[in-house]
């Protein structure tokens, strides 16, 4: 097994523990962050800012850099990616237990990957793939009412019924009225969790990059309507910021093509997870001593800037927590997680958008897994 494998211990903050948390405030039953009681509470989840891009832009985002301190920063789960961490988040259960265990994972029943954001059917129902029972369910069984605010286009996606199953889905379309929306909500009733999402940053990086002039100016966006939303929620209210993952920007020339080594593909059948974190599924009726020899030849080719990993040692790692016997075969055979600034893809693949894409994550670095975990209102720190 490569060595230094960056797993987080059980001892280190982890998405898990955000929502449950969070509906302990309000209950008084487990609070694994020692949030105080509070009226009601909101969940800001910025998708794709990551602790380090938060601190390499702190000029820009003078709130939320000014509350974060190093005990502030949380650990998000492996791969980094948001299908695995939005559900981590809202069940708070690790992806081996609820089964969302990267972008593109493999439906063994129907020998097809399948993308864990967008896409779901008849064949993957959201109910039965996402395993667990999400916060938002157990706080309804405790008469605690719920919401969740997002765009419209989430409202009825599978990956909705998958994560938010439980809660009231309320459209906003733009930042500034998912904030007002969240504000009516604490103003309307006591006792009411609410999760907000933020999606733009992480679309920005995608197309931009992190580093990019549109990314900054929704990062200062971000930034001011979540300072404003404080100073106008209920004072007895608790806010809390995170995020799924970081970001790191991977330019054109840094990607890697798996299909120019025809060594590595050959007896893979389906290339899934994401850029950063590679799940290569194995032909079946390779041996024992086949698999040996690919996880062999990954290594060589690719351990110097990557870990390598077999399932079985990921598995014994806790890179995925504990893994259900369902889950398992949805997690790859050969498993590549980009150490270096790069991002693997494949030319074989009929559809090559994904390689215009210039923010990346998925992978064990800082950078993708430690993500903000910032206080507010009554939950805010002394």
């Amino acid at each position: 097994m490569p060595a230094m494998l960056p797993v987080p211990t059980d001892a280190v903050p982890r998405p898990t523990g955000v929502m449950g948390s969070s509906l302990a405030s309000l209950t008084g039953v487990g609070n694994p962050f020692g949030l105080p009681a509070a009226s009601g509470v909101v969940v800001v989840v910025v998708d794709g800012l990551g602790a380090s891009n938060l601190q390499a832009r702190a000029g820009h985002a003078r709130f939320l850099s000014s509350r974060m301190a190093k005990r502030d920063v949380i650990r998000t789960v492996l791969p980094s990616t948001t299908a695995a961490a939005l559900a981590s988040l809202t069940t708070g259960r690790l992806p081996g237990e609820h089964g969302l265990v990267g972008y593109r994972a493999l439906d063994a029943a129907n020998d097809r990957l399948v993308n864990q954001l967008s896409g779901w059917d008849a064949a993957m129902v959201p109910e039965t793939w996402q395993r667990c029972p999400t916060i938002f369910e157990q706080a309804s069984d405790r008469g605690i009412e719920t919401f969740a605010i997002g765009a419209a286009r989430y409202a009825d996606s599978g990956f909705t019924r998958a994560v938010l199953r439980g809660a009231e889905y309320r459209v906003a379309a733009s930042i500034e009225d998912r904030f007002a929306e969240a504000l009516d909500l604490l103003n309307g009733g006591p006792e009411r969790l609410v999760y907000l999402y933020v999606p733009e940053l992480d679309q920005a990086s995608h197309a931009h990059g992190w580093e990019s002039d549109r990314w900054l100016g929704l990062l200062e966006q971000v930034d001011a309507e979540i300072a404003a939303f404080e100073q106008r929620m209920p004072r007895t209210a608790g806010l809390l910021v995170t995020a799924d993952h970081g970001v790191v920007d991977v330019p054109a020339h840094r990607h890697v093509l798996i299909d120019s080594r025809p060594d590595l593909v050959d007896g893979v059948r389906h290339v899934g997870g994401e850029p950063r974190f590679l799940s290569l599924y194995l032909e079946p009726d390779l041996g024992a001593g086949e698999r040996a020899a690919m996880l062999d030849r990954w290594r060589e080719a690719e351990g110097h800037r990557a870990w390598v990993l077999s399932r079985d040692e990921a598995i014994d790692a806790g890179v995925y927590g504990p893994v259900d016997d369902d889950v398992r075969p949805r997690i790859g055979d050969i498993l590549v997680a980009a150490r270096a600034g790069i991002a693997y893809y494949d030319a074989r693949e009929p559809d090559r958008r994904a390689e215009s894409m210039i923010g990346q994550h998925g992978s064990l670095t800082d950078e993708e897994t430690r993500v903000p975990l910032v206080r507010g209102g009554a939950f805010r720190r002394a």
